[in-house]
């Protein structure tokens, strides 16, 4: 009898946990449903790169460890970065495309922690922006193709840091 009591209390612990991390889930997504990230790539954005990426996570502006539910950047997916013209475009699987205008970008720089993923030293891309609403945020991508004999990362990376110097520039011009 007291292994049948042993095995009750357990299954009641980890249906709580289990109901107490989607009650969780839920209020963080009631809390953020505010912020919002840019959809759509302007119709005549010339596209530069393409790099196969894999969407980690957004978290609060240099708080590594506090997700945010952006929508549509709520959950971790496979997907593409494209570096325009005017900005960078991130098609993940089963979302629409969030757009990043130059003006929005603030920087880019590598990471090598945030919520979820531990990685080898830099080997995530860290890129800070702003929200409809101005909130700045640090969406994480972690780059999974390849370009042959060059570092795709290291490449993406100047691609962005690029993107947030055009950004520089043209606020102050």
């Amino acid at each position: 009898m007291s292994q049948q009591i042993a095995g009750a209390i357990v299954l009641v612990v980890a249906v709580f946990l289990i109901l107490a991390g989607v009650l969780a889930w839920r209020a963080r997504l009631r809390r953020d449903s505010g912020l919002v990230a840019p959809l759509g790539v302007p119709e005549h954005a010339e596209v530069l790169t393409r790099y196969d990426t894999l969407y980690v996570a957004t978290t609060k502006h240099d708080h590594s460890l506090e997700r945010l539910a952006v929508r549509p950047l709520v959950y971790r997916a496979r997907g593409e970065l494209t570096i325009t013209d005017r900005g960078a475009a991130l098609s993940l699987d089963g979302s629409p495309t969030v757009f990043l205008a130059s003006s929005r970008l603030i920087a880019a720089d590598r990471a090598t922690v945030t919520i979820d993923r531990v990685v080898e030293p830099g080997g995530l891309i860290r890129l800070a922006w702003r929200t409809d609403d101005g909130t700045v945020v640090d969406s994480y991508l972690r780059i999974t193709g390849d370009l042959g004999n060059t570092d795709a990362a290291g490449a993406a990376l100047t691609d962005l840091q690029r993107l947030c110097a055009d950004s520089e520039t043209g606020a102050s011009a």
